[in-house]
């Protein structure tokens, strides 16, 4: 056979023209003369491949890994050595060159092409969002049948932003663009459903109470006709405090401590510690706040009775003995919750 280009009969031939014809207009790669890259301006994170990426990388790396998503390598290549090269920055754009050798039907061959590189600096959707005070959940700090008290505000203040701080490590949208300070209480404004969860639930772990969830329809997404929804997140702690007197099935108790699943309290008659889950909050019924508690002076003491003055009419009541009343001399002061008409000894 002939080569019909150059009439050469003895060189090996590819498809109908020889391998020196052939050699001659291949190209080993394609690589676009320019290439543009867009990096967020506020987090740098980039878009490769029409998504965002957040891992954060070095200028240089990110302009080697788009010559590499750019180079097509023809098929008949094999064995190929590619070396990637940054001739010089200015400013936002990078002048480079690729060195590429291979073999191509047997043949050694080298080629060396320019590029430029473009780096657009933008704005990613999710600084976009933030920019704007975006947010997907507002997360509802209320107290049951009370005001709030200052430092209770003050103290969930702190667990908002400490709870942010630690999610922002995972979540771009950990972040808080408002707090609605209402009568009622705060409404946090929390950037995504997730850091808001987490905000909801740190908050009844250091108040307890219960938490309740309701999305509301805000607007439908045009292109699918799906509805797109924020989440309210109720998070309402309990009417009772620490120290103050509830009852519960019937037993009246002062509170000792409120945690995120429970409410431990004693029995101030059988003086008894009792568990009593959180998700039972509103069947406690608040009897008495612990600024309630009154003083009293011990009168009369026998083995079954301890007589002091109601703190009212200072009239002489009469009281069973408790053990935990034994080691009490006359004169003593002593403190008692009256409830129902019926005094309570505290030890």
């Amino acid at each position: 056979m002939f080569c019909p280009e150059c009439g050469s009969t003895d060189k090996e031939m590819v498809g109908e023209i020889c391998i020196d014809c052939f050699l001659k207009d291949f190209q080993m790669i394609e690589l676009p003369k320019r290439i543009e890259v867009q990096i967020c301006s506020h987090c740098n994170s980039k878009l490769e491949e029409g998504k965002w990426s957040d891992e954060f990388i070095p200028e240089e790396e990110i302009i080697y890994r788009a010559l590499e998503r750019n180079i097509k390598i023809a098929d008949e290549v094999s064995n190929e050595i590619i070396n990637l090269e940054i001739d010089q920055i200015k400013g936002t754009l990078a002048s480079c060159f690729v060195e590429v050798a291979g073999e191509v039907h047997g043949v050694r061959i080298e080629e060396t092409h320019d590029c430029e590189v473009k780096i657009q600096k933008t704005v990613c959707p999710t600084c976009s969002k933030i920019q704007s005070g975006y947010y997907e959940t507002v997360v509802q700090f209320r107290a049951d049948k009370r005001e709030i008290k200052p430092e209770e505000y003050a103290k969930a203040d702190e667990v908002v932003e400490r709870t942010l701080i630690k999610q922002s490590s995972s979540d771009k949208l950990a972040y808080c663009p408002q707090i609605a300070k209402l009568k009622e209480g705060y409404d946090y404004y929390i950037g995504s459903f997730k850091s808001g969860k987490k905000v909801a639930e740190n908050l009844k772990e250091e108040f307890g109470g219960i938490i309740k969830e309701s999305p509301r329809l805000i607007s439908e997404d045009k292109s699918t006709g799906k509805g797109l929804y924020r989440i309210w997140i109720s998070v309402r702690i309990p009417e009772f405090e620490v120290n103050d007197f509830i009852k519960f099935e019937n037993k009246i108790m002062q509170v000792t401590s409120i945690g995120k699943n429970s409410v431990v309290a004693i029995d101030i008659e059988a003086d008894k510690k009792h568990n009593i889950p959180m998700k039972n909050m509103e069947d406690i019924e608040l009897l008495k706040k612990a600024d309630e508690i009154e003083t009293t002076t011990i009168i009369s003491k026998s083995p079954s009775i301890i007589q002091i003055l109601d703190p009212s009419d200072y009239s002489a009541v009469d009281l069973e003995m408790k053990d935990e009343f034994a080691d009490y001399n006359i004169g003593d002061e002593i403190n008692l919750i009256k409830i129902d008409n019926y005094i309570y000894l505290l030890s």
